[in-house]
């Protein structure tokens, strides 16, 4: 009798274990909302002029198979000073993204689910300093990240992503263009809905 007990328990115990192993993989249908805090710093030519920020960011996004979702993200406003020779200013930057990221794990029973996403950034800018406009602009973004999942709804994250963003300006009446680039790295929460 105790024998039967304990193999009943040992069944019900290891199914408990397989059922919620696989509740933490990504599946097709799947909602997920993103919430980090990120510093967002220039990299390219005009990195020397702008300095880094931090701020909010956060997505919604959505999982069209196991292993492949589309994200829509964006930021609160970061403010950036800025100065060139003897000027000194500030802007602010808003970034939206459309993303498409790849999931290798996904539909897999892993607590770690990495992604690579890849898609477009529309940068716009804002309560720019007299003298100084720029342009909004379109650009090419890239991103890496990870989902540590500690219950089957929630997990923390942690991302780096990498915008090529060329932004054109005018200052003082002289029009330009700055390789601006944000590197941007955060960590934060999931939820899966």
């Amino acid at each position: 009798m105790i024998r039967n007990k304990l193999l009943l328990a040992a069944i019900v115990a290891g199914s408990t274990v397989t059922v919620s192993q696989a509740a933490l993989a990504y599946q097709a249908g799947d909602f997920l909302l993103r919430g980090d805090i990120a510093k967002t710093s220039p990299e390219g030519d005009a990195s020397d002029n702008i300095e880094s920020e931090n701020g909010f960011v956060g997505s919604v996004g959505y999982m069209v198979h196991d292993k492949l979702g589309v994200t829509l993200g964006s930021s609160e406003e970061f403010e950036h000073e800025f100065s060139a020779g003897a000027y000194e200013g500030s802007f602010e930057q808003q970034p939206i993204d459309l993303m498409v990221q790849y999931y290798p794990l996904g539909g897999l029973d892993a607590r770690v689910q990495p992604y690579v996403g890849v898609g477009a950034n529309y940068t716009r800018f804002s309560g720019e300093s007299d003298g100084l406009n720029i342009d909004n602009t379109w650009a090419a973004k890239g991103e890496l990240g990870v989902d540590l999942f500690v219950t089957k709804n929630f997990a923390f994250n942690g991302f780096a992503s990498y915008t090529d963003l060329d932004a054109d300006y005018s200052l003082a009446g002289v029009s330009d263009e700055a390789d601006v680039d944000p590197l941007t790295v955060g960590g934060g929460v999931t939820f899966r809905f």
